[in-house]
């Protein structure tokens, strides 16, 4: 069975990390403390006496003074580490912890999922070829050196990267070393933190680029695992959940979300607030359970986004996501059908394209599948097509050889729909109004990834009545926006009263327009 020696970095709360050592360990596992140097002395002669008579607890023996970004978290951890290796033979699997980190599964459970699989669990990107590194320094990280805290020595910091930059002072990353990014919060198996270990006693070179790298905590482990193991033995994820916000900044858990975080595919989370008494002994009696079963469902950060984007006033429009390239030329109609439900939008398009000569497309800024026709592949994916959208539809427009287009976009793509309207062409909207019903809430929850199939179903009840007015919303603010050429169609209305509107908005005979209005079933859910 797995053992699992937690390498555990803290700076505060000293009852805190007692009574965590105290639970891990009293599950057969083990436990090795780096507090920071910098802390108080007193809470850190606290945690050694406390901690005293504990033998699944060990110390590292040297302490360092951490600071953000700084090499210095990773000297903490490898001294942590040297002194679990030492001091505890037994532990197969070393696992990364910080004081503000608790429990989301049974010991239980994570002994039976570590055994379950013979490798290590380590996010590692490609830090030159992902996007993990969303803003500030990306290859300044790697090419230039790094002697002072941008937190604490702003003025040192900068001035010191200003002057490389301006001297061309750059080096190079160690050549045989590809070079990976990702989270911190790693588990690895006894025989890569031995290679890990043999690596930094063999290649000084290596230590000495990274003890001068900015933020090596995010870069370090990450590299160096899979470079002393094969590809097939490494889980590039975490074990660890967490939720970051747009700022840039960890999620912190409080009392009421302790069957959210259950339910997420992780074995611990972070941050758990310190005030959240109620949660943190749920979670700590959670660790010590036998037999508890677990459903996961994985809801957690697709909701935190839903709830967040929602903005200050309780909504938000969605952000600009297109870039103002080109124009569309003046002559050209451009007919966009505007339906949440994308399956009713393109049953109309299908008609159009078996009734008319028009050239009609589905979602081609949401699917792949979107009935485009070939464009020398800017057609293939969903990623290309997003990068030029208003230059994309001018393509369609040439390789159709039309003078007009019919599109389907989702009504949260407001500013999309505005940039459209503003343009030289002739832009006319359609918008299909839906009912939304429970049953097709609940298959929109899941579809977006607010709940899973496992979500209690209480859980989805009470998200209904937000996620009906959210949709309802969408709608209205198109009506508010009072676009010059808007039409609506829907299912509580006659199929001649949708022909009209479908006659003027297409500009074609009442009688097509009828043959597209009473298309089967195109309202049906």
């Amino acid at each position: 069975m797995a053992r699992i020696a937690f390498i555990l970095l803290c700076h505060k709360d000293a009852p805190g990390v007692v009574a965590q050592a105290r639970r891990l360990t009293a599950s057969g596992d083990f436990v090795a403390i780096h507090f920071d140097a910098r802390a108080d002395p007193a809470a850190y002669a606290t945690i050694r006496a406390a901690l005293a008579d504990n033998p699944g607890v060990t110390f590292a023996q040297r302490r360092h003074k951490c600071g953000w970004g700084e090499w210095s978290l990773v000297a903490a951890t490898l001294e942590a580490v040297r002194a679990a290796i030492q001091a505890f033979p037994a532990a197969s699997h070393f696992y990364m912890l910080s004081g503000d980190c608790m429990p989301i599964k049974s010991a239980e459970y994570a002994h039976a999922f570590l055994d379950a699989d013979d490798c290590d669990y380590i996010e590692n990107n490609d830090f030159f070829n992902s996007d993990w590194i969303k803003t500030g320094l990306k290859e300044e990280r790697l090419i230039y050196r790094f002697w002072f805290n941008e937190r604490t020595q702003s003025k040192l910091y900068y001035a010191s990267l200003a002057i490389q930059q301006r001297l061309n002072l750059t080096r190079k990353v160690p050549a045989d070393l590809q070079m990976m990014i990702g989270s911190q919060w790693w588990c690895l198996r006894r025989q890569t933190i031995e290679r890990v270990l043999e690596f930094c006693e063999q290649r000084r070179d290596v230590m000495r680029f990274f003890a001068t790298t900015w933020i090596p905590d995010e870069t370090f482990f990450q590299t160096i695992v899979p470079h002393v193991v094969p590809r097939t033995e490494i889980r590039s994820r975490t074990l660890t959940y967490l939720i970051f916000t747009d700022y840039g900044m960890p999620v912190t858990f409080y009392n009421d979300q302790y069957n959210l975080l259950v339910r997420q595919d992780y074995l611990f989370a972070r941050k758990i607030s310190p005030e959240a008494i109620e949660l943190r002994e749920r979670l700590g009696d959670l660790w010590a359970g036998e037999g508890v079963p677990f459903a996961i469902s994985n809801e957690a950060t697709g909701l935190f986004k839903f709830l967040t984007g929602r903005g200050r006033i309780g909504q938000r429009f969605a952000p600009r996501f297109w870039e103002t390239e080109g124009a569309l030329s003046r002559g050209h109609t451009l007919n966009i059908i505007v339906s949440k439900k994308w399956h009713v939008a393109k049953r109309l398009t299908q008609a159009v394209r078996y009734h008319t000569s028009i050239p009609a497309v589905d979602y081609l800024f949401n699917e792949e599948n979107a009935h485009l026709p070939d464009m020398g592949g800017v057609e293939k994916t969903v990623e290309k097509r997003e990068r030029h959208r208003r230059a994309l539809v001018r393509l369609l427009f040439q390789q159709f050889r039309s003078q007009k287009l019919v599109i389907c976009l989702d009504p949260s793509a407001l500013e999309l729909i505005t940039d459209f309207c503003g343009d030289k062409a002739d832009t006319r909207l359609l918008l299909i109004e839906s009912r939304f019903d429970d049953e097709y809430l609940r298959g929109h929850i899941e579809r977006v990834g607010l709940a899973g199939k496992t979500t209690q179903p209480e859980l989805v009840s009470r998200l209904l009545p937000t996620v009906r007015r959210d949709l309802e919303y969408e709608a209205d603010r198109l009506r508010d926006m009072e676009f010059p050429q808007f039409h609506t169609i829907g299912v509580n209305r006659s199929v001649e009263a949708n022909a009209a509107v479908l006659a003027k908005f297409l500009d074609i005979p009442a009688a097509l327009a009828h043959d597209l209005a009473a298309t089967e079933h195109l309202f049906s859910d």
